[in-house]
């Protein structure tokens, strides 16, 4: 690379963080984080606790923000500062590593600016559901099951499995687990839909190519922030044996939940917990979260109908195509992004097809 291909890649990033201080004035920011931050030192703060709560929650967001886009300045002052010393000696090689660097921390940024709604922030509970075909879908969900926790470790968030349903003979029958981390709903809500799966077929001794499908539902795991009322006598309670490992991990107690909300007929289980009534309040929470996602639903099928055009986030549609025979690739069927590298992805290497989901929606928002 030649220094004023340097130069040039430089005018276009310094173009790209013109646009974030358009988008956030740094300095009412700041001025607003530091005004949040004198609050907290108030003696009365934690009286309300859950107000409190919400404030830090909301300071943290703010603060990451700002400090993503002061960093991003740093770094290309700094690759501003190395060219001058690069023209001194014409060599281009220690800044390569530099520029991919603030090339993914560009995007990172981008993605936080676009998450801008207030559940964005919320955790994210995953329902992974195998489609018809037994052991290949089965196999495929648990597939999927894994992609999500290698997205979840490179994105520093927590996983918890709170029910898991081993298939027959490989895979799961269906799994449910929450991400607890910065903007984990937001981020992976671009992941809900059905998922496509074209391959040989491990289980097939005759080799022959199979389709398989999975659904996943993400759902906001909401906090006391926000108040859903569930009534007692809606809610139909049934216990049993956890399903584990066995040996001496092996649960003995009916601590296994799983909750039905009858008017909507939402189900969610839990069995993560060895006490009943842990099992119980987890339930409930993931159920307050559907039911939050059902209002928001309803309200995007309303602007949708409203504008003559249908959802973008259509849960129950197909959105992923995933095809290792005859031919290596995966394609978003929504943004129409697309990669050759099938193994990649799988390994939990999702943000081109979350950020360009997220900027396409944007637009359809905003049209």
């Amino acid at each position: 690379m030649e220094i004023h291909e340097i130069k040039d890649w430089l005018n276009e990033k310094q173009t790209k963080l013109d646009e974030f201080k358009n988008l956030v004035n740094l300095k009412a920011l700041k001025a607003e984080i530091e005004m949040i931050e004198a609050k907290t030192y108030d003696t009365d703060f934690w009286d309300d606790h859950v107000k409190a709560q919400k404030v830090i929650s909301q300071l943290k967001t703010k603060k990451n923000t700002f400090d993503a886009i002061v960093e991003l300045e740093d770094q290309l002052e700094n690759i501003a500062l190395s060219i001058e010393l690069l023209e001194l000696n014409e060599t281009v090689e220690t800044l390569e590593s530099d520029m991919k660097r603030v090339d993914k921390h560009i995007e990172s940024v981008e993605v936080k600016l676009l998450l801008s709604e207030e559940y964005d922030t919320f955790n994210a509970t995953l329902e992974i559901h195998p489609g018809a075909g037994g052991t290949e879908s089965q196999d495929w969900a648990e597939m999927l099951f894994r992609m999500y926790k290698r997205y979840a470790e490179t994105q520093g968030f927590k996983i918890e499995t709170n029910d898991y349903q081993a298939g027959t003979e490989a895979g799961i029958k269906s799994v449910t687990f929450t991400l607890t981390g910065d903007f984990a709903f937001g981020l992976l809500k671009a992941e809900a839909g059905v998922h496509r799966l074209v391959r040989i077929s491990p289980f097939d001794a005759s080799g022959r190519r199979h389709t398989s499908f999975a659904s996943v539902n993400v759902i906001p795991e909401i906090d006391d922030t926000i108040h859903i009322e569930v009534d007692e006598k809606d809610l139909k309670i049934d216990t049993y044996r956890s399903s584990g490992a066995g040996g001496q991990s092996v649960n003995t107690t009916d601590s296994a939940v799983r909750m039905t909300h009858l008017p909507t007929k939402l189900t969610v289980t839990c069995q993560n917990e060895r006490s009943q009534i842990k099992n119980r309040e987890k339930a409930l929470q993931i159920l307050k979260g559907k039911l939050y996602q059902l209002e928001m639903q309803k309200k995007q099928d309303a602007i949708g109908a409203m504008r003559n055009t249908a959802s973008s986030n259509a849960f129950g549609s197909q959105i992923r195509s995933y095809v290792m025979h005859p031919y290596s690739m995966v394609k978003d069927h929504r943004t129409d992004v697309e990669t050759g590298n099938v193994g990649k992805v799988l390994d939990g290497d999702l943000e081109p097809f979350i950020s360009a989901y997220l900027k396409q929606t944007m637009k359809e928002e905003t049209a």
